[in-house]
């Protein structure tokens, strides 16, 4: 079967190119979200510096996010439009789930800001330099962090612009009610809800506060606009996002329901929608439209599909942040998943041949690029296994989600990093 299927798949593949991946799409995005099978493998990173450069160059692409805390990406931003640092602090302080010792997102740093300083001695106008952001919401598998961060900048920076009787309260309000950062942090509130500060009354009070200053915000737009750059607007939004996203999550933190857990996981994929929504809002028109937007992900954030985890008290579900994002944008998100043969250092090995890798794996291109729906529709009646993992930290792809999926990279071996 696997030689037959090949045959007729193999004029499907395209080289991993930017002009070539765009073609296989159904409309030019606004969002084009590349989602990858497993983390910290610096190959399946090289293929997306790649790919980024390309869409750059070719496509007009100025923004790359990725699955990294949103506020230490200010860090990261900063310094690739020209701020001051070092690359070693950069990568120790702008990344967060350790991104910042992968030496393909060190590769990534340094690129972006040699081109917008080559961008900058000829001429282009700022809003030509290549853009940085996290994604992510600053959490952890383990924790979540503190809000104070995120309100006492968003506090910061209204007080300095709006007159002072709209604030709903004082720098030294937040500071009391928030306490010491520790309460928020406690890696043994994640299963123990009652280790949680999130349903305290001063918790409760804070909700209140961020709603009251991210619609104050919102009110003031017009004023905040004439005396600000429209930049930093948009960063205080980022701050008003991630305070209220992150109360939400520390208050599901101390819930004890059989609920608890798929909502924390949702408010984690919409903080992430809202920021990619914020992103395609904040893009530069082009003489192409909007300026593009590359989303780099794990596939399980990105998909149109809802998501699914096995976790300790059972399965649980909810809609990832692409699906959110597609029910907005519509065909301006699109989405390539990632798919891979071997991780043979985590024991994943040659794919069977009745899996969708296996018959990915028969192909001559490496890496390649196929239409996912076109690919669909050839299988229609093979219904390729759903291949199963030997290594929790890599997830197949479902043949199943193929026909919801626009595009589809396959990388046959990853090498050890």
């Amino acid at each position: 079967m696997a030689t037959t299927d090949t045959a007729g798949i193999k004029n499907m593949a395209h080289p991993v190119e930017a002009t070539a991946l765009m073609r296989l799409l159904p409309a030019r995005p606004r969002l084009l979200g590349l989602g990858e099978p497993t983390h910290r493998e610096d190959a399946l990173l090289d293929v997306r510096n790649e790919l980024f450069r390309q869409l750059v160059e070719q496509e007009g692409c100025r923004t790359i996010t990725i699955e990294s805390d949103c506020m230490r990406g200010l860090v990261v931003d900063d310094y690739v439009t020209g701020g001051k640092g070092t690359l070693d602090d950069v990568m120790e302080q702008g990344f967060s789930h350790d991104w910042g010792t992968s030496a393909a997102n060190r590769e990534l740093v340094r690129w972006m800001r040699a081109h917008n300083i080559r961008a900058d001695k000829a001429g282009r106008p700022a809003s030509d330099r290549l853009r940085f952001a996290g994604c992510d919401g600053p959490l952890e598998i383990t924790h979540a962090a503190s809000p104070r961060q995120a309100l006492t900048a968003l506090h910061g920076y209204l007080a300095a612009r709006v007159d002072p009787e709209l604030l709903p309260c004082t720098a030294d309000t937040l500071d009391r009610l928030l306490g010491a950062d520790e309460r928020w942090t406690d890696p043994d509130a994640m299963m123990d809800p009652s280790r949680s500060t999130g349903q305290s009354a001063e918790a409760g009070q804070l909700r209140l506060l961020a709603d009251d200053l991210v619609a104050l915000l919102d009110e003031q737009s017009p004023h905040l606009l004439a005396t600000t750059s429209r930049d930093a607007l948009h960063r205080a939004r980022l701050y008003g996002r991630t305070a209220t996203g992150l109360l939400r999550y520390h208050h599901w933190m101390a819930d004890t329901s059989p609920a608890r857990m798929a909502r924390l996981l949702g408010i984690r994929d919409q903080m992430m929608a809202h920021n990619l929504l914020a992103l395609a809002e904040a893009a530069e028109l082009t003489e192409r439209g909007p300026a593009l937007t590359l989303v780099h992900a794990h596939n399980s954030h990105l998909q149109r599909e809802q998501s699914t985890m096995q976790m300790w008290q059972g399965p649980v579900a909810w809609w990832s942040a692409g699906a959110l994002v597609s029910a907005r944008l519509g065909e301006e998100y699109a989405f390539v998943a990632t798919a891979v043969g071997t991780i043979r250092h985590q024991g994943v090995d040659t794919p069977p041949p009745d899996t969708l890798e296996g018959l990915l794996y028969a192909l001559p291109q490496d890496p390649c690029a196929i239409a996912a729906p076109r690919l669909a529709a050839a299988l229609t009646g093979i219904r390729p296994a759903l291949r199963e993992s030997p290594w929790f930290g890599y997830a197949p792809l479902d043949p199943a989600h193929l026909a919801d999926t626009d595009g589809l990279v396959f990388v046959k071996d990853v090498p050890q990093s």
